[in-house]
């Protein structure tokens, strides 16, 4: 099979189900950022730290994967022909925002109380988790876009909002964990 089709020379792109849009359509940009996320996040889990966060990381994008495959798929293509779901055993499910959740938590527990604005920066790795959690944001904002004027499963967008929440604390607790400098944002009098 080859990568390059020829069907998208005119700037258009087939979502899931074949359903044939413009390349600039709100649900491409959806997708396409989340995407983009995911290379992100890719970037951050070949940095140096714990085995576990490079677990969760691994995780975070298999969730999304699916989460760019929900936003690909328009709701009148959801089920096949013969019945089926189209993204059958696919899905967001409770347990992975809980997972999200618990980590945050986790992270939480061992770094001192948030008194301030931090700027981002500090450390490469912590870098590069702002600049993720940057990308989370705007991937949310598009699918609740979306949402405005096509069906977006709710916990879709939950799933974004608590990743980016993670992403954060991710940050962080990289910080602590490499003895990085948080300069506090300090505003003016």
């Amino acid at each position: 099979m080859k990568v390059y089709t020829k069907t998208g020379d005119k700037g258009t792109t087939a979502l899931f189900g074949g359903t044939r849009v413009p390349k600039d359509h709100i649900r491409i940009d959806s997708y396409g950022t989340v995407d983009e996320l995911n290379s992100y996040i890719g970037l951050i889990r070949d940095q140096e730290m714990d085995s576990h966060y490079k677990t969760i990381l691994i995780e975070i994008q298999d969730r999304l994967f699916t989460v760019g495959a929900i936003l690909a798929t328009p709701q009148e293509k959801e089920v096949l022909k013969n019945g089926k779901l189209r993204l059958e055993n696919l899905g967001i499910i409770d347990s992975d925002i809980e997972l999200l959740e618990n980590e945050i938590d986790k992270m939480d527990e061992s770094l001192p109380p948030m008194t301030h604005f931090v700027l981002p920066g500090g450390h490469p790795t912590v870098s590069h988790c702002h600049i993720a959690r940057c990308i989370c944001r705007r991937a949310e904002r598009l699918a609740v876009h979306l949402s405005h004027n096509e069906p977006v499963p709710e916990i879709a967008i939950m799933y974004l909002n608590r990743l980016s929440d993670y992403l954060f604390v991710l940050a962080r607790k990289l910080s602590f964990d490499l003895k990085a400098e948080e300069v506090k944002w300090i505003p003016r009098k």
